[in-house]
């Protein structure tokens, strides 16, 4: 799909999610409409108690089944997910549901396996939105397959995450103590961010708990314990021994804040259009980007000066050379000559021929620094020119540099400017579009310089990963995030994993240095040796070397964190150790994660365990979308707009949103303009939702197509949606209680006397069971929530229920028993159903329910997920019903627009107009009645046969049946054709309109199959309510001849 097409899923979605809140909000309206009898004093004081609730107390004890409270406890009387959510989730842990169930032989079960391993958040962050969406799919999908019977495990765990995890404790260490981590020293730095990793960790797990994640706690990893090191450690060595890792001194981007080398992936490109002044840490003033400046150089022995230009004047104090196009007239005297540096004494730069210089573009004459550029660090190593360092790792001018040494670099490109002018050397300066790489995580400006550092070749490891992709070993969904995988792992590089940290892995690999002698090469790889414990490097060492003296030394450095997480999958289930759930477990089936972190971490799994296990890591990659703020924006801290998904679910005011700002590593000038952000997006601050509701909006949001917009109303809104799931379950938990001596099927099937309402609802229930199921499978998120929604808001609260007071009310004790054992297997089915999705809200209902003879299933959680069955495959059934939800829309239509004055029966009639169809709605008159609204009415059933009744306005519900309500003598009937009038015009402007779009040409080119069928529904809708009106206004007319 295109970006536009993404986008317009993403759309089509968020309306949808609207769309169904809107309807509820009017469904609520309409019943409280209903029952307006209440008085106001009423209102007033259950408004009055609702406000002075006293806090909400859980008495059942820790890891204990909770004690249920009956429905008139203040907390329970409606849905309170505070009280609904407390107590179930300690219980499910303590008893052992999360952990997967093998054979008694100890192997997996028949139905088969079904593993996920988190993608282990950063151990020092919270939990945001992005976290949530991931673990409420992820819950789905081990929910579901662990009630399908299958032996499921999502392992839990966490990531060190080293540059992030650093640069928090280093920003801490300097507001909190105004120090350095240099300051503290290694040794006490490391137990400082082990402390802050345990304050984190338990923050992280108890938020995944609040969450509902069914993770099994006994098997969590962590990328730094011990038996994930020692996996670590294998690799390293292993790859060292093979070649795979080796020594090399190249460039890399240095962050000269956090002082280490930065992988590609972890840097920002960020595009100026030209002068942009940029805040760059460690500076009181902005910094001059998006220039480029013209200066010249003396040649030596002569008169002559040669001009070149650069985007980063402060380089030129590495300037070793000056390259000039082999073919270019003006410069073809100058090759072999050299050019006199004005600062740097005795510096003297080649001017070499190479066709890296463009003659067309400036001057045709380029400067070079090999050691600070990636293009001129080619050209120096073809031409052997000098390669010059001129930064310290601090960002400051070193030795290299001349007079500027000590200085900042920044400072120093506006000190070069100057004295180049005094030398008369300056030529100009101009605006230059270009893109600035800056450091994702402390948004420095990245220095490409030259450092010894380690690397892993790629070539053949990126091979095998390809292939396993291309050959269907691995299916990445959606289709745009495995091109993306595709495209990346064709252009790889070699990956350089050194980081100059130190919180992370230290390299297991140790430097001989000969007696009298220091780090003299660092870079030369006879000189390393790597080893699982020191002991095995020193006899690798005194092997290679056994007639001299030395001393081992280990790397400094630490593994990039990517190195060690592209283990996941396999060492959190004991690799390299023949453990049984290595053998069991894997490969996993799923990863799911976001598209955004293909080739940092997916690519990196793929590639490792192929190399490391023979086998994929998982047979499947399913890449969730981004989430965004209200208004599209990318969250992020500085903006406010990041959300704790524990303040959705608790619910926070707007000052507690305030006061968690000035609790992190938040700028003055950023905590500010985030608290502004915060007034604007949540002036009432966010209203409590709940896990569940949480849950479900996330999964209804996700499409598998473009970025989702976070919209707190769309939550809240789905929060009533669980209460009216709630007000369902306590209507047929009532009304089973109240029933004599009521004990369940021994299994859902049908009876034989089951109503026509109960066969349609029953076969609902069936057509829902198997559309959620497929959808699941498909990882059709979006539509398995609406499904599981349409049930039932659509079809059980609204339909079935109110249809089965009358059942109830006016049957027989065989047809009230029916629909009592009809009325239990939809809500048992619809709680069984919807658990995956709302596993707190299914719990609590469910165990209020009683369990069917010979059932002890203990929990909802290992209720066996309901599957299609045939005997409730009744298409002649729902058919039948519709024609009588079609009888009741009609009369509440009718209704709506003619109803007669307070007090006074409206005459309805419904006419069948083949024999069938008058059997239907004769049959179901009470079921048309009990769901046409509590307005006053009498409703008369005539024959195919009969006349069409005097006085009215028909409603066709179909070509089979027709619904009137008798008029004349009540209403004006020229104000209603003029009315009527009035809204033809109108709705046919709309089809105008709507036709157009549909028939415009470019739009069947660029818009989407599905959105396309969507929008030629939309016409056929309002094409139909147009005819709708000219018959209105037809019928008028007519009554006005009688």
């Amino acid at each position: 799909m295109t970006e536009k097409e993404l986008e317009k899923e993403r759309k089509k979605a968020a309306k949808l999610a609207k769309f169904h809140l809107k309807k509820a909000a009017q469904l609520e309206a309409q019943e409280a409409a209903a029952n307006a009898n209440t008085t106001k004093d009423k209102k007033e004081k259950q408004k009055v108690e609702a406000e002075v609730l006293p806090p909400f107390f859980e008495d059942t004890p820790a890891g204990e089944k909770k004690r249920l409270k009956p429905f008139d406890d203040p907390y329970y009387a409606s849905y309170h997910p505070v009280a609904v959510e407390s107590a179930w989730y300690a219980w499910w842990e303590k008893e052992g549901f999360f952990q997967p169930q093998f054979t008694p032989e100890g192997n997996v079960k028949p139905e088969g396996s079904f593993v996920i391993m988190v993608p282990p958040p950063n151990v020092t962050g919270a939990l945001h939105m992005g976290h949530a969406l991931g673990n409420s799919l992820q819950d789905l999908l081990i929910r579901y397959n662990r009630q399908k019977g299958k032996t499921a495990l999502w392992l839990p765990g966490c990531d060190h995450a080293g540059i992030a995890t650093q640069s928090v404790v280093e920003k801490m260490l300097m507001k909190r103590k105004k120090q350095t981590r240099r300051d503290l020293g290694r040794e006490k730095f490391v137990a400082l961010a082990q402390d802050w990793k345990e304050e984190y960790h338990q923050k992280i797990n108890n938020a995944f708990r609040r969450m509902g994640s069914s993770l099994d706690w006994t098997r969590e990893a962590f990328t730094m314990d011990e038996n994930f090191s020692a996996a670590v450690t294998e690799v390293f060595v292993r790859f060292h021994e093979e070649g795979i890792i080796y020594r090399a001194n190249r460039l890399v981007n240095w962050d000269s804040t956090l002082m280490t080398a930065l992988s590609n992936l972890e840097v920002d490109n960020e595009p100026l259009t030209g002068r942009t002044l940029l805040d760059v840490p460690g500076y009181d003033r902005k910094v001059e980007f998006g220039i480029i400046v013209h200066f010249k150089y003396p040649i030596e022995d002569s008169d002559e000066t040669i001009e070149v230009a650069t985007t980063r004047p402060e380089t030129m104090l590495g300037d070793t050379g000056i390259a000039v196009h082999p073919n270019d007239p003006r410069y073809t005297h100058l090759v072999g000559k050299f050019a006199v540096h004005p600062f740097i004494e005795g510096r003297r730069l080649r001017i070499v021929a190479d066709t890296y210089a463009k003659r067309e573009f400036g001057t045709g004459a380029v400067k070079l620094t090999p050691a600070h550029d990636p293009n001129d660090f080619n050209v120096g190593m073809a031409h052997q020119l000098e390669f010059i360092n001129i930064f310290t790792d601090e960002g400051l001018i070193n030795e290299n540099g001349g007079p500027y040494q000590g200085q900042k670099r920044f400072d120093v490109r506006y000190a070069i400017q100057e004295d180049l002018k005094k030398l008369g050397l300056y030529v100009d300066k101009k605006d230059n579009p270009m893109k600035v790489p800056r450091s994702e995580r402390t948004r420095d400006i990245i220095e490409p310089i030259m450092k010894p550092q380690w690397w892993v070749k790629m070539a053949d490891l990126a091979e095998p990963a390809i292939r396993a992709v291309q050959n269907g070993d691995i299916k990445i969904k959606p289709e745009s995030a495995e091109k993306s995988y595709l495209h990346w792992m064709a252009g790889i590089n070699d990956w350089c994993i050194s980081r100059q940290l130190w919180w992370g892995h230290q390299c297991p690999v140790y430097q001989v240095r000969f007696e009298g002698e220091g780090d003299t090469h660092p870079e030369a790889n006879d000189r390393w040796f790597a080893g699982r414990t020191e002991e095995e490097a020193l006899t690798k060492a005194r092997n290679a070397f056994p007639d001299r003296k030395f001393k081992l030394v280990r790397d400094e450095d630490v593994l990039d964190t990517w190195f060690s997480a592209g283990l996941w999958p396999f060492a959190t289930l004991g690799w390299p150790m023949d453990a049984p759930d290595l053998s069991r477990l894997f490969p996993t089936s799923l990863l799911e994660t976001g598209w955004d972190i293909i080739p940092f971490w997916v690519a990196r799994m793929i590639f490792l365990s192929l190399k490391l296990t023979g086998k994929v890591p998982f047979s499947e990659v399913f890449c969730h979308s981004l989430i965004r703020d209200s208004d599209g924006r990318k969250m992020s801290k500085s903006l406010g707009n990041v959300i704790d998904p524990l303040d959705v679910i608790r619910g926070i005011e707007l000052h507690s949103l305030h006061n968690k700002l000035l609790t992190g590593n938040l700028a003055s000038a950023e905590v500010e303009k985030a608290t502004r952000y915060q007034k604007t997006a949540f002036p009432q601050g966010i209203p409590e939702c709940g896990a569940d509701a949480l849950r479900f909006s996330l999964i209804a949001y996700t499409t598998g197509g473009g970025d989702i917009n976070f919209d707190v109303k769309v939550i809240h809104g789905y929060r009533r949606f669980c209460n009216k799931i709630w007000n369902a379950s306590k209507y047929v938990l009532a009304k089973l209680g109240t029933a004599q001596g009521f004990v369940p099927a021994k299994q859902r099937a049908l009876g034989g006397n089951e109503s026509l309402a109960e066969l349609w609802i029953l076969h609902k229930m069936n057509a829902a069971v198997k559309g959620v199921s497929d959808a699941l499978e498909q990882r059709d998120f979006m539509k398995s929530a609406n499904l599981i929604y349409a049930f039932w808001y659509y079809q059980l609260c609204d339909v079935f229920i109110e249809n089965s007071k009358a059942l109830i009310q006016e049957g027989t004790e065989t047809q009230i028993h029916s629909a009592l054992q009809t009325l239990y297997s939809a809500l048992d089915g619809a709680l069984v159903l919807s658990h995956p999705f709302l596993p707190f809200i299914t719990e609590e209902l469910w165990q209020r329910l009683p369990r069917r003879p010979g059932n002890e299933t203990r929990s909802i959680m290992l209720a066996k997920y309901p599957e299609w069955d045939q005997q409730f495959d009744k298409p002649e059934a729902e058919a039948a019903y519709d024609i009588v939800l079609g009888c009741s829309k009609g009369i509440r239509s009718l209704m709506a627009e003619y109803a007669p004055t307070k007090d006074v029966e409206a005459k309805i009639f419904i006419q069948g107009h083949d024999e069938a169809s008058y059997k239907t709605v004769s049959e179901e008159k009470s079921s048309i009645r009990s769901l046409s609204g509590k307005g006053a009415m009498i409703i008369e059933i005539i024959s195919p046969d009969h006349s069409r009744p005097a006085g009215c306005v028909a409603f066709p519900v179909s070509s089979a049946v027709s619904v009137f309500i008798h008029v004349k003598g009540r209403v004006d009937l020229d104000e209603e054709i003029a009315k009527a009038t009035k809204k033809l015009e109108k709705a046919r402007a709309a089809v105008q309109k709507q036709r157009k779009l549909v028939n415009d040409p470019q739009y069947a080119e660029k818009v989407a199959v599905a959105t396309q069928e969507f929008e030629r529904k939309k016409l056929t809708d309002m094409e139909s309510e147009a005819r709708g009106f000219e018959t209105t206004i037809e019928q008028f007319r007519q009554l006005k001849l009688e």
